[in-house]
Parts: structure tokens; sequence; C-alpha cells
């Protein structure tokens, strides 16, 4: 995967974007570092949020006994406000593609490209955990 600094995937992240009232769309790390953003969001903007949703989803990840097995693997996680909704999927280890939309969005629609686009981009999505993040003591 490319480093935070280089958007390459950015121009793929517009194809979720063709669902009417589909706004702004992110790729981060389970870290919350930005890996790719989509064309009409501001690269500050789209790291701020890339650390605030990667709370969300490790939140969202810790109430899996809710469902019946602390063990049950997160898939998604959608945020509704009065205007409009957050989707957040899981994009492979370790990276999660989020997509802000309006409030009459086909949700459905949006969730589905969401998952198309993971499937496509497979191994691409994918963001391991840092390794040797820390200087040695």
């Amino acid at each position: 995967m490319t480093g935070p600094t280089n958007n390459t995937l950015g121009w793929m992240l517009d194809e979720v974007l063709k669902v009417p009232q589909a706004r702004h769309a992110i790729l981060l790390s389970a870290d919350g570092m930005l890996r790719a953003y989509s064309k009409d969001i501001d690269r500050d903007d789209a790291e701020r949020l890339a650390a605030g949703l990667s709370g969300v989803q490790s939140i969202s990840r810790s109430t899996a006994e809710f469902c019946g097995s602390a063990h049950t693997p997160w898939r998604q996680t959608m945020i509704e406000f009065a205007h409009g909704y957050v989707f957040l999927v899981a994009a492979g280890e370790g990276a999660y593609l989020a997509v802000s939309t309006g409030e009459d969005v086909d949700m459905e629609a949006v969730t589905y490209r969401m998952h198309k686009l993971v499937d496509r981009l497979g191994k691409e999505l994918t963001s391991p955990a840092r390794q040797d993040t820390g200087s040695p003591a």
C-alpha cells in the first residue's frame, strides 16, 4: 500500500461516490492514518476524520459480544446524523473504507459499491499493523 502522502488510490474511491447523495470517501488504517481520499474532500479534513473513524471502528469491534460472541468479526458500522450518514466497512487487514452521504441516499447502493470496491482492490486495501514504530530504548 502506498504511504499516507501519496493519494494514488483516490481515483478509485471516487467510484463509490457515483451513487446520488454520496459525498466523500476515505481509506484509513486501524491506527488512524489516512491512506487515500476522494477528490472533493480536503486532505486536512480527511486526515482528521481518519483519526476519528479509527476510534469508531475500534469501539464498534469492542462491542462484538453484544451480538453473541466476543469473537464475532466486525464488518460494518453506520452512523446516522440529522442530514446524512457515515458508513464504515472493513477493507482488508487493518484497513477501513468510510463514505459520507446525504440523508436521502440509497443505503443499499452505497454499501454495495463499497463492498465491490473492497473486493476489487483486494490486497491494495490492506494495511498491516506498523512494525518497529518506536526507537530502541
